[in-house]
This record gives structure tokens, C-alpha cells and sequence, in this order.
């Protein structure tokens, strides 16, 4: 199919940008794009790289209030901070164009999103998306306005009759989840570390949504320290049995990476190559259960040279269909740009050389494991609503 894989990308994206010594460098979505090009990703049979302009006022008032969406304007122009939106916090302080940065990442998500629908595209992917936390009346941890829950509600809009959404960040995906938490057509599903020890806090397994959606808010609230093989069961216990039960017609996924053992802004010790293994599944479940509609978003991420680029251009690829051996070299004039430019050696593949060996959830539960304690709570807390038996696979 002509044009089946859409990638954002414009250098216009790098506007959003929180300034200097912010963790939310977009340097490290010029690395990603960089490092894609020089692996011949963007060049992919099939791959077509799409540009975004600011979304229109409209577009942002079906899920973000006429006042906030004022105040982010009035701080984009004239630097106005407001403490009752998040603005001009350590967070999300102000800066010139923030409104027009923040609504051209929400453009890529929605052309994302309706390109799938219309059948134009098969997969899109954002990185530059994934703002999850952002609120419909503030903006909180680094996001603004929340692309993926605006994605989300335009494919509703346009007539999928059911989405998931499914984050593996290492922060909760708050944001999202609070837009559709009675929204019995959105399941979304947010594997994270535990909010008693990371920002935002939430995300427990005891929240399954509201009213009339329970079972379709699923938090898997992970402890400080997981790794791989934590992880990846967590997913695997989680993920394929309540998508394939729920049957979205749409997939929306956020890769934020900084779940990684490198990243300085949370506690998990997960690989590149476990994080490449979970975009793997969740597209063989977008083609699964989904006929392949799948809209891939960034996200989090703050080891900005050596993990970020690797972590999404492995999302690329696999969004491509022309996935990388985990063994290939980075490309030779890449790293040495990046020392150039910025002082620093790179990694020198794709992999962190991680065995990904994990106990399918089916081998058996440890009461004495805290990993195992919180896939139980969650398997637990949701699966009875959803039809599922929490017990079994």
C-alpha cells in the first residue's frame, strides 16, 4: 500500500522547548531524526514523512477548556505566567511560541490519527507527541496540550467505535486516563512506576475508571527498581489479554523511554532492547486485534544521546515494517556528529545486549515478589470487569 507508514516530522517541532537545562531537551528529537535518516528508516519502501502546522483553537476545545487554551496563549505572547494552569512552573515554565509549538505536536498526532481512520496510512508515528499529562484546564509535567487524548477523541469523532490507548512511560499516563475515565469506549492502559515513589503520583490499580467504564481504566503501578524481566511480565500479564478481550478498532500507544535504566528522571532499569521488544508487541496486536491501525507516539525520555535516539528509531522501524537487528552498528557520521556537536560518544548499536529472559505470568506467582504483587493487583482489580479471569491467561 502506497504511503502505509506516516512519520512526523518537521524541524519545526523543535520550538517546543522549555529552554536551557530543561530535561525536555528537544535535542533529542533532532537526534532520533538524525539517526533514522542515516539508518535509511525514513527512505523505507512505503515510509512517508509528514509535516504539521499549528492545530486550530477547535481542534484543541474538544478536550481542552476555552480558558486554559487563552492563558497558554496569553504566556505564548506576552510571557504571562499562571499558577491556576501550570504556567511558568519548574515543570512547564513559559516561553515565546509556546502555543503554536505545543499545538503543531497536537497537528501530528491528529493527521496521525485520521490518516489511520481514512485508511490513507496503516501506522503513523509522532515522537514528538505523547504529551500525556497535560490536563483539559492545565499543563503539567512537561506537557501542554494533550495530543494523545485529542488523537484519541478524533478518532471517536471520525467513527471508531472503540480505542486503546497503551503507555509504557515510566510516569503514569494521568492526563489521558482523566479525559476518558467514563468513557466506556477508551480502555486505557498505563504500565508505570508506582506513583508512592514517582511523579504524578496516581495510577493505582485500585482506579478502573468511572460509572459505567469500569474495567476500562488499568494501571500497573510497577516498583522502584524493575527491570527487564519485571517489565516485560508485567506487560505480557497486562496488555494482549485486555486488548484482545476490549477489540479496539484504533491502537494509540506511548513509547516514552525513560523507563530505562540510564534515564535521570526516574527509577526503573529497563533496556533499549526490552523497549524494543514492547513496540514489537504492541504492533503484532494493532495488526491483531485492530487490522493494523496504529498511531505510535513518544513521550518521556531524558538520556538524551544515549538512549532516546535508539529507543525510537527502533520505533520507527518497527512502525515501517523494516525492523533492526538489535546488533547493527550506528551509522559511523552520525557518532561522530554527535561528538562534534555536542561533546559526547554515542553507544556503538542499536542494543544494550539485554538476554529479554522473563517468566511468562501463566509459570506462576510469587507472593514473595513485589512485581508479582502489583500484576496481581491489577489483574485482580480489572480483569473481573472486563470478563476476564484473573487467575488464568
Amino acid at each position: 500500500m502506497a504511503d502505509s507508514v506516516h512519520v512526523v516530522w518537521s524541524p519545526a517541532l523543535l520550538g517546543y522547548d522549555f529552554g536551557q537545562g530543561h530535561p525536555m531537551s528537544p535535542v533529542r528529537l533532532k537526534l532520533t531524526m538524525d539517526l533514522a535518516g542515516a539508518l535509511g528508516l525514513l527512505d523505507a519502501p512505503g515510509v512517508r514523512v509528514v509535516g504539521a502546522e499549528p492545530a486550530s483553537e477547535d481542534d484543541l476545545l474538544t478536550v481542552h477548556g476555552a480558558a486554559y487554551v487563552a492563558a497558554v496563549r496569553a504566556a505564548s505572547d506576552h510571557g504571562h505566567a499562571s499558577a491556576v494552569y501550570g504556567l511558568g512552573t519548574e515543570d512547564d515554565p513559559v516561553f515565546a511560541g509556546m502555543h503554536e509549538a505545543a499545538a503543531r505536536i497536537v497537528t501530528g498526532s491528529l493527521e496521525g490519527a485520521s490518516s489511520i481512520w481514512s485508511g490513507e496510512a496503516i501506522h503513523a508515528v509522532n515522537i514528538a507527541g505523547g504529551m500525556h499529562h497535560a490536563m483539559p484546564d492545565g499543563a503539567s509535567g512537561f506537557c501542554v496540550y494533550n495530543d494523545a487524548a485529542l488523537a484519541i477523541h478524533r478518532l471517536l469523532a471520525d467513527g471508531a467505535t472503540k480505542v486503546a490507548y497503551v503507555d509504557v512511560d515510566a510516569h503514569h499516563g494521568d492526563g489521558v486516563e482523566r479525559v476518558f475515565w467514563d468513557d466506556p469506549r477508551v480502555v486505557t492502559i498505563s504500565v508505570h512506576e508506582s506513583g508512592r515513589s514517582l511523579f504524578p503520583g496516581t495510577g493505582h490499580a485500585y482506579e478502573v475508571g468511572g460509572p459505567g467504564a469500569e474495567g476500562t481504566v488499568v494501571n500497573v503501578a510497577l516498583p522502584a527498581g524493575t527491570g527487564d524481566a519485571g517489565w516485560l511480565r508485567a506487560i505480557s500479564a497486562i496488555v494482549p489479554a485486555v486488548l484482545r478481550e476490549f477489540k479496539p478498532d484504533v491502537v494509540v500507544s506511548q513509547h516514552g523511554c525513560d523507563a530505562h535504566a540510564a534515564d535521570p528522571l526516574a527509577n526503573l532499569k529497563v533496556s533499549v532492547d526490552a523497549q524494543r521488544r514492547v513496540a514489537e508487541l504492541v504492533h503484532e496486536l494493532a495488526h491483531e486485534v485492530a487490522g493494523g491501525r496504529w498511531l505510535a507516539l513518544g513521550g518521556g525520555g531524558y538520556a538524551v544521546v544515549d538512549v532516546v535516539p535508539r529507543a525510537w528509531s527502533h520505533l520507527i522501524a518497527i512502525a515501517g515494517h523494516v525492523p533492526l537487528d538489535p546488533a547493527t552498528a550506528l551509522p559511523a557520521a552520525w557518532r561522530a556528529d554527535v561528538a562534534d556537536r555536542w561533546g559526547r560518544n554515542t553507544p556503538e548499536r542499536m542494543t544494550d545486549d539485554a538476554p529479554l529472559r522473563f517468566r511468562e505470568w501463566h509459570e506462576g506467582y510469587n507472593p514473595g515478589d513485589d512485581v508479582d504483587r502489583a500484576i496481581k493487583a491489577t489483574r485482580d482489580a480489572v480483569f473481573p470487569h472486563l470478563g476476564l479471569d484473573p487467575h488464568h491467561d
